[in-house]
């Protein structure tokens, strides 16, 4: 069940008046009612993989507790390690063993030995790496005593599956989502119709940004020995907003979802492209997933607490993990060490917390300085994404060759005069709103009614007229 789609529109107001009417006296039955939901929304993809998602959820709950009620060390290690195996062993099985048998069969060739690898007729389930990202985190934590197990198998259940985040994130913590799911929650309007909001912003930049860029990011990719160097260009950039739109898109939906039901998730992301360096990309895009990795194995692994070199390899490594946590395929690896490479510098020279405050905040225009750092790293990242959209290393590198040629220069074969102006209002809009949330968390409340009611019927006028089909989210393929 997709968020664009036409059963969301029921199911969300159908669960909605359960929640606030029906199952408003019990705490018990709110929480019972969201994992119904959740599993009946998660079971829509596919329902055969929803037992894989209550597996992994009562693996994570059975070891939790044993965990706690361990009274020595070894007891507790054993059931830490059992369960963190089970779990990185399904992303092994689902996600990672047909990439590693034909790259090890590649990598044999070399000597002269041609093997066929026996490889996996499977599909990957719809959601596997975020929801046990989820688990992971929880079972780390208890490990490490930052909190207690949960007792209650529902509570617990409803913080793994919870339907707005449960294929595509924000990446949640117990430490943040448990105790909402725990205590009782009353209705507030503001936060509801802020809820509305956020979703209606998240759909138009899904389906008037994202998918309007696909069409042609797709054409150029997938015909990209067709084109001049500089549609080229213009087909990395219709792939950067896409990449954007989408993802962007599906967290304000989740997160705008969540808050109709008097719950707050994490934030995932923040205008990351009006950052003026890498390093603030990177706490601005992705940021349930940025902050895992932080929180989860570069401190682990030291940190920054080392010298340089220590600082430099495990940069290096959550860079290239978080790239292969995106797919099985060495495009997203690229990606990932490029985007190591780029942070380097202000890792080396200790400048990556230089720009924490947002960008010429209190004003309408950026200042010269900032324009062009803010342009650099917009640059670098259009880059990275060649890789991160390419079907494999031969394409990207195919694609980057075509770019830099004399065609550079030319005239684009494509240039879509509508799909600018969409990219102009939308960045405009981000632009006015980036000290907020969402772009239009506070856009048009002070503007007399009239004014404001037109805002938001053009924002839903222009969903409906570039609507055409329900299009699936990037980031479910992950």
């Amino acid at each position: 069940m997709l968020f664009n789609s036409i059963n969301f529109a029921i199911f969300l107001p159908i669960v909605f008046i359960l929640y606030w009417f029906v199952t408003n006296k019990s705490l018990k039955w709110q929480n019972a009612l969201l994992l119904v939901s959740s599993y009946f929304f998660y079971a829509c993809w596919d329902w055969r993989f929803l037992f894989l998602l209550i597996f992994s959820t009562f693996l994570d709950y059975y070891t939790g507790i044993k965990m706690s009620d361990a009274n020595n060390q070894k007891s507790k290690k054993f059931w830490f390690w059992l369960s963190i195996s089970i779990n990185l062993g399904f992303l092994a099985i689902f996600k990672y063993y047909n990439f590693f048998a034909t790259s090890f069969a590649e990598a044999i060739s070399n000597f002269g030995l041609q093997i066929n690898p026996w490889t996996l007729k499977v599909i990957l389930p719809v959601g596997i790496s975020f929801y046990t990202f989820h688990g992971l985190s929880y079972v780390i934590d208890i490990y490490n005593n930052k909190i207690k197990a949960e007792k209650k198998f529902i509570d617990y259940s409803v913080f793994v599956s919870f339907f707005p985040l449960l294929v595509a994130g924000p990446i949640e913590r117990a430490t943040h989502l448990l105790p909402q799911i725990q205590k009782k929650r009353i209705f507030n309007y503001t936060v509801a119709v802020d809820g509305l909001r956020q979703i209606l912003w998240g759909l138009f930049k899904k389906i008037v940004i994202a998918d309007q860029c696909a069409k042609y990011a797709n054409l150029i990719f997938n015909n990209s020995g067709e084109y001049s160097g500089s549609t080229l260009v213009l087909g990395a950039i219709f792939f950067t907003f896409q990449i954007y739109g989408d993802f962007s898109g599906y967290s304000d939906i989740a997160i705008g979802t969540a808050k109709l039901f008097g719950i707050d998730l994490l934030r995932n992301f923040a205008f990351p492209y009006f950052s003026r360096d890498i390093a603030e990309f990177w706490r601005r895009w992705h940021i349930s997933l940025s902050t895992w990795f932080r929180d989860y194995l570069y401190i682990p692994l030291g940190g920054s607490k080392g010298g340089t070199w220590i600082k430099v390899r495990n940069t290096f490594i959550i860079f290239i993990v978080s790239g292969f946590w995106h797919g099985a395929n060495w495009t997203f690896i690229i990606w990932g060490f490029l985007n190591a490479l780029y942070i380097m510098p202000s890792i080396i020279f200790k400048t990556n917390r230089t720009n924490l405050d947002i960008v010429a905040q209190g004003k309408y225009l950026p200042s010269v300085k900032d324009l062009i750092s803010i342009s650099i790293t917009f640059s670098l990242t259009v880059f990275a994404w060649i890789f991160f959209r390419a079907e494999d290393l031969s394409h990207a590198i195919n694609y980057i060759s075509g770019i830099f040629s004399q065609s550079l220069f030319s005239k684009p074969t494509l240039f879509p005069k509508m799909l600018f102006l969409l990219l102009f209002v939308f960045m405009t809009i981000e632009w006015l709103g980036r000290e907020k949330q969402f772009a239009i968390a506070n856009l048009g409340l002070k503007w007399v009614t009239p004014l404001r009611w037109l805002f938001y019927f053009i924002i839903v006028a222009s969903i409906f007229y570039f609507y055409r089909k329900e299009q699936q989210f990037i980031y479910f393929q992950f």
